[in-house]
């Protein structure tokens, strides 16, 4: 055999080696326990997309290649709480997540029949809403700054309501989801002349809607904001919310924190332990999320490539998957005086959907997924478990 043949052959050898190693049939997936961890410590997931997935065929399977109801298979592996985000009036179904409040009473009755909590995340919005994308809800159009307050107040009043006749009342309530720049565009949208003024109003009447069906402060009230990590935009927008709008009648600060985007865990921990002495807050992770593989299962670009894996300093595969997300949890439980409440994983069944046909379908999600191409329980879902000492 010729030497260039031979090089060649090492050269395929190796590449097949590397993508062993990186494949979700890798070894078991190991987790150290995070010391202290109690058992109140949320240890959750997002599962907006799943009603729209199973309309779409899909199906779940356990480790064991079990066919099982996806929430099910999160509570075997130890997920005590469920987030649902709320659109006003969602304009295109299909696999983009247009959840709304009839959909999230569904899915809240089904976490809350197997023991889990509810989070519901009110994004004020006919679509997603995120620091690039708050737009005001076709039905609010045009309204004032009052108008806008008091629709605020109405929809939050009336979805909770909506919840409470069905006794599925959730635990926690966000009001608005990723709110750096503000919601409901231009009339609360920041950095604004009046210091926030308007915004700060708009955040104030979401509260007090439920505080007023809350008359015993079971539901604790959560305010979100991305970038965790950075400890800077965290001051900025809390002291001006707080300390110069007086708003504060609010349990937990919210962050979302992607080691891809976001910086490493220590920084997490930093600002988490900053921001909780500072404000008198729980502080809790509502999003984070990390990649198991670098292959695209539709025709959607994923949001997770070479790139983000090249930032982000975990290995791509099931083990890396949950070292990321021990690291996470590990930072919040730091936290002093128990005020780090704990992680929620964004959408762990965002698969890509088998023959989609239309693009609300697809998904640039699917390789952060907890579940491999076809459906089966990665073994990272351990993580959520194993992080905890027995």
């Amino acid at each position: 055999m010729k030497l260039r043949e031979w090089k060649k052959m090492l050269a395929a050898a190796a590449v097949l080696v590397l993508a062993a190693a990186a494949s979700p049939a890798e070894a078991a997936v190991s987790v150290d326990p995070v010391p202290g961890m109690t058992d109140s410590f949320i240890r959750g997931a997002d599962v907006s997309m799943l009603p729209d997935l199973e309309k779409a065929g899909v199906k779940f399977y356990d480790m064991d290649g079990t066919q099982m109801d996806e929430l099910a298979i999160m509570k075997k592996y130890g997920v005590n709480w469920i987030r649902l985000r709320i659109w006003n009036h969602p304009s295109q179904g299909g696999g983009g997540g247009a959840m709304n409040a009839k959909k999230a009473l569904g899915v809240a009755k089904r976490a809350h029949a197997l023991g889990m909590k509810v989070l519901l995340d009110f994004h004020y919005s006919d679509t997603w809403a995120d620091p690039g994308h708050q737009i005001t809800p076709n039905s609010w159009k045009n309204h004032n700054i009052e108008q806008l307050k008091a629709d605020v107040h109405d929809f939050t009043r009336e979805t909770l309501e909506y919840f409470a006749d069905e006794d599925e009342l959730p635990e926690m309530v966000q009001i608005g989801n990723e709110i750096t720049n503000g919601m409901l565009w231009p009339v609360g949208q920041l950095p604004a002349k009046d210091d926030g003024r308007a915004f700060a109003g708009l955040v104030e009447a979401g509260l007090s809607a439920v505080h007023e069906l809350d008359k015993a402060h079971a539901v604790k009230t959560m305010i979100h904001i991305d970038r965790g990590g950075d400890n800077a935009l965290y001051h900025r927008f809390f002291d001006q919310l707080i300390t110069r709008n007086g708003v504060h009648d609010f349990d937990v600060i919210g962050v979302s924190f992607y080691p891809f985007w976001n910086g490493r865990a220590k920084a997490l921990e930093e600002n988490l332990t900053d921001i909780s002495a500072r404000y008198g807050k729980e502080v809790c992770v509502a999003e984070t999320a990390y990649g198991f593989t670098l292959d695209n299962y539709d025709r959607q670009g994923n949001l997770f490539t070479a790139k983000e894996a090249g930032m982000g300093g975990y290995r791509v595969s099931p083990q890396g998957q949950a070292q990321a997300v021990r690291d996470v949890m590990a930072a919040v439980a730091a936290v002093p005086d128990g005020r780090g409440i704990g992680v929620f994983y964004w959408e762990p069944d965002w698969v890509a959907i088998p023959d989609a046909v239309r693009d609300n379908q697809l998904s640039g999600w699917e390789n952060l997924a907890l579940f491999d191409k076809n459906g089966r329980a990665l073994e990272s879902w351990k993580v959520f478990s194993d992080v905890q000492s027995r």
